[in-house]
């Protein structure tokens, strides 16, 4: 296992910010995950779990700690059955199940990071979420010091949550499980309007899997989406915020708040999130509020393709960055009431 000292952890991260780690350890087996999570806990050595880095903002001064990057690698793949290590890079595994002709993972093409951190956030986009195809995650109970299986009954899985986020102190992934359709080389049914949109289909229908993954990859591509070393508009973790999900009296308050600013005719994205409650955008809200795309003169910007995106334009660090989420949030919840969520984890700092 890889041992550094006093190590930079910015290149570790799509942001490409942070101080370094007092030490940072790579592992590239589950056992050596294991044994370095166990010294760490024997030792009350805080410790902080990399993957891809794609949802990272670590504080300018670093982490006092061992950093633990999970650089495992395994695919297994049985009809409908794949097995990922927690370390296997996600859009190179989506790619090669579409090759295999398999649905259920095409419209997350593209999504920077690692597989073991997808049922951490429940990933998802353009109308699929992880959770709908895991059936189990293996991981590293912290707790039991035992390695445990959960079904997807047991991972709380819900909009950009799940039991592994409640508890991130607890579990440590190391494979993912997911159950896969057979279908020919077909999709699963459309169900994001952009996507359908843009093959010129129906919502619910099928297309061939590989044109929408490749669909997918253009659309996130046009919004600066798809990691290019090139490109500060993929400087970012991606969406930084996540969608405001509104009790009725929030979302009535919010409405109204809407009519006064932009006028009576204008209807903010609604919609249904279960018990009463309704999503909305953030994007809407952002750009909305007066934080249009590019906005910005410093370091740290809203990118030029998508308000939704936080970027780094190459110099910035991670207080230009908190500076401007801050005076997002603030002006958001300023125009409209509503209180915007990172979706990041910070480490070492926070909004």
């Amino acid at each position: 296992m890889q041992e550094l000292h006093d190590a930079p952890l910015a290149p570790l991260t799509t942001f490409r910010l942070g101080g370094p780690a007092t030490r940072l350890l790579t592992a590239t087996t589950d056992t050596e995950v294991i044994d370095a999570v166990r010294e760490a806990d024997d030792s009350g050595t805080p410790l902080l779990i990399i993957g891809g880095g794609s949802n990272l903002v670590i504080g300018d001064k670093g982490f006092e700690g061992t950093a633990l990057r999970i650089a495992t690698k395994g695919f297994v793949l049985d009809g409908g059955f794949l097995e990922l290590a927690a370390g296997e890079v996600w859009t190179d595994a989506v790619t090669r199940t579409v090759e295999a002709g398999l649905a259920g993972l095409e419209c997350l093409a593209g999504i920077p990071g690692s597989a073991g951190a997808t049922p951490i956030q429940n990933v998802g986009a353009y109308g699929q979420e992880v959770s709908a195809t895991i059936t189990e995650v293996v991981a590293y109970d912290r707790r039991t010091r035992e390695t445990v299986v959960l079904p997807n009954s047991e991972c709380a899985f819900s909009y950009r949550h799940s039991r592994f986020k409640a508890e991130p102190d607890r579990y440590v992934v190391l494979r993912v499980r997911f159950g896969l359709e057979e279908a020919d080389g077909l999709s699963a049914p459309l169900k994001y309007p952009e996507t359908a949109r843009a093959m010129g289909v129906q919502e619910g229908e099928r297309v061939p899997a590989a044109e929408a993954r490749e669909t997918v990859l253009r659309l996130r591509a046009g919004k600066g989406m798809v990691l290019d070393p090139e490109d500060h508009d993929t400087w970012s973790a991606g969406s930084f915020f996540t969608n405001p999900i509104l009790e009725q009296a929030e979302f009535d308050a919010f409405l109204a708040r809407v009519a006064e600013r932009l006028g009576p005719d204008v209807t903010p994205p609604a919609f249904p999130a279960g018990e009463g409650r309704t999503k909305t955008s953030a994007a809407w809200l952002i750009d909305r509020a007066g934080f249009t795309k590019g906005y910005g003169t410093g370091p740290a910007r809203i990118s030029t393709k998508h308000t939704l995106a936080l970027t780094n334009r190459g110099a910035a660090t991670t207080e230009d960055l908190l500076t401007l989420a801050r005076e997002v949030v603030a002006g958001v919840h300023a125009a409209f009431g509503v209180t915007l969520v990172n979706e990041p984890v910070t480490v070492g700092v926070s909004l």
